[in-house]
């Protein structure tokens, strides 16, 4: 379904900024709107743990453009808490332009493999957080979770970091 996942592609597509969500947004929404697909890349960031948190979203099309970015300023948080409302805000950027059947990238394991069930949710603090998280899954017709190293997620991290930074300077 998403052909260009290889890990040199990914790497390639997150570290290209010529595009612009604007841009991309013309022909790339009306794309998704046909095959209901797009791939949401998520990332949250915690300056200390707990600390100054921020989440970043970056949402592509089938050929690699981006559709849709998000950074957001989370407060003072753990570095799990940034990653789950980091993945909730792309969730629901996906729903906002109609992609019904997301591929969802992480670099967070952890949450990964509690989102898939392969780990408990133990953390009391993290439970109502997966909680939504499942809730926001069951609207979507289908979807993967998958984890990705650090480096085919870095324009998620940026902005991620982008909202820490934009709300310090306050």
């Amino acid at each position: 379904m998403f052909p260009d996942t290889d890990p040199q592609r990914i790497r390639d597509l997150l570290l290209d900024k010529t595009t612009t969500p604007s841009s991309a947004a013309t022909g790339g929404l009306a794309k998704i709107k046909e095959a209901n697909s797009c791939r949401v890349f998520t990332d949250g960031a915690s300056r200390g743990n707990p600390g100054p948190a921020g989440a970043g979203v970056v949402l592509l099309d089938d050929k690699g453009r981006e559709l849709c970015t998000r950074a957001e300023y989370l407060g003072r948080c753990t570095n799990n808490v940034a990653e789950y409302r980091a993945l909730i805000l792309g969730l629901q950027a996906a729903r906002e332009i109609g992609c019904m059947k997301p591929a969802v990238f992480l670099d967070s394991e952890l949450i990964v493999r509690q989102i898939t069930g392969r780990y408990k949710v133990k953390n009391a603090t993290l439970k109502p957080l997966f909680a939504e998280v499942r809730n926001l899954l069951q609207g979507f017709d289908s979807y993967t979770i998958a984890h990705v190293p650090r480096a085919q997620n870095s324009r998620a991290d940026e902005l991620a970091n982008r909202g820490i930074d934009e709300k310090n300077r306050d």
